[in-house]
């Protein structure tokens, strides 16, 4: 009876001992946490990860953008979440990610992302037409004179959508990043039923190797 009593207790001690010394693991550098919401559309291949959630409601904008929302603008903000899972770091090419949408049976159009001024300048400064696939005839912008209409109100929204994008293209190891792509859509929420969102130029960081772009079906995910 003493020697099983003495066993149980060298046992014990054991895993005291063991629970004692374990550490948690450190967090990673660089690493920004980003929970994807329930029921974003995700792909995932080559130890990167990436979850979509179009912003379609209103509703959605309001804590970003507590004034004038890009929505009210026609503009549809995407939320991407990048998360890398390899042991060196992964750069993605933000310019080169593109809106493919269907305007009709035969005419699929390329969309390009929207830098915070392009918002800022068209929910403030332009007439929100028509046709997400036609080009814009930009401003007139006299030389050596700054562009009278972007006051105040303008600035707040440029800054908005700068703090609510996509911070960096570059992905460290085992690391998340998150935030809001926009396209001008001109307030065609229903394009976005067939829609792609298109992914390419990502690389390793390390030895520059190229990896397989995404490719995302936004129609599961345009009714959230």
């Amino acid at each position: 009876m003493q020697t099983v009593y003495y066993s149980l207790m060298r046992n014990l001690l054991a895993l005291l001992l063991l629970a004692a010394s374990a550490k948690p693991l450190p967090a990673q550098d660089g690493a920004k946490t980003a929970a994807p919401r329930p029921g974003s559309l995700v792909d995932s291949h080559e130890g990167v990860s990436i979850w979509i959630e179009p912003w379609i409601q209103a509703g959605r904008y309001k804590e970003k953008f507590p004034k004038k929302s890009p929505f009210n603008g026609g503009i549809v903000a995407i939320h991407v979440t990048f998360s890398n899972d390899n042991e060196q770091g992964v750069k993605v090419d933000l310019q080169r990610i593109r809106l493919l949408v269907q305007i009709g049976e035969d005419n699929r159009q390329e969309l390009a992302p929207l830098s915070a001024e392009d918002v800022a300048d068209t929910v403030l400064l332009k007439a929100n037409g028509k046709d997400p696939t036609s080009r814009r005839v930009p401003l007139p912008i006299p030389v050596g004179q700054s562009k009278p209409s972007r006051d105040a109100k303008w600035t707040e929204l440029r800054d908005a959508c700068q703090n609510a994008g996509v911070p960096s293209g570059v992905l460290a190891a085992h690391s998340t990043v998150a935030g809001l792509i926009y396209f001008d859509l001109r307030g065609e929420i229903d394009l976005l039923q067939t829609a792609h969102l298109y992914i390419p130029n990502l690389a390793n960081m390390g030895d520059n190797q190229p990896l397989s772009y995404f490719d995302i079906d936004l129609s599961h995910g345009s009714s959230n």
